[in-house]
């Protein structure tokens, strides 16, 4: 399962890391697998324990949001995961 994070930063410094929102939670995320691709703060990915997997529109990451608010607790553990896993967790 994925989940929709908003990118809020890209370091300079570490251009293989992106600082993304999931529904209130930053998270440093690696950006690796979309080499080549254009990101910047506000861009929105699809994320899977740490890992952007694809950049996606506002819309779709809305729509998502909503069905995986929908879905409940399955949700709730992909939000644990991501918290838990990866460089860098910020609160």
């Amino acid at each position: 399962m994925g989940i929709p994070g908003e990118i809020v930063e890209i370091p300079s410094d570490r251009p293989d890391l992106a600082t993304v929102d999931v529904s209130g939670v930053r998270r440093a995320v690696n950006i690796d697998l979309l080499d080549g691709q254009p990101l910047r703060p506000g861009d929105w990915v699809l994320i899977h324990v740490g890992f952007a997997l694809s950049k996606i529109d506002e819309d779709e990451a809305r729509a998502a949001l909503e069905f995986l608010e929908g879905i409940g607790q399955a949700y709730e553990d992909e939000l644990a995961a991501l918290r838990d896993s990866g460089p860098g967790a910020e609160g």
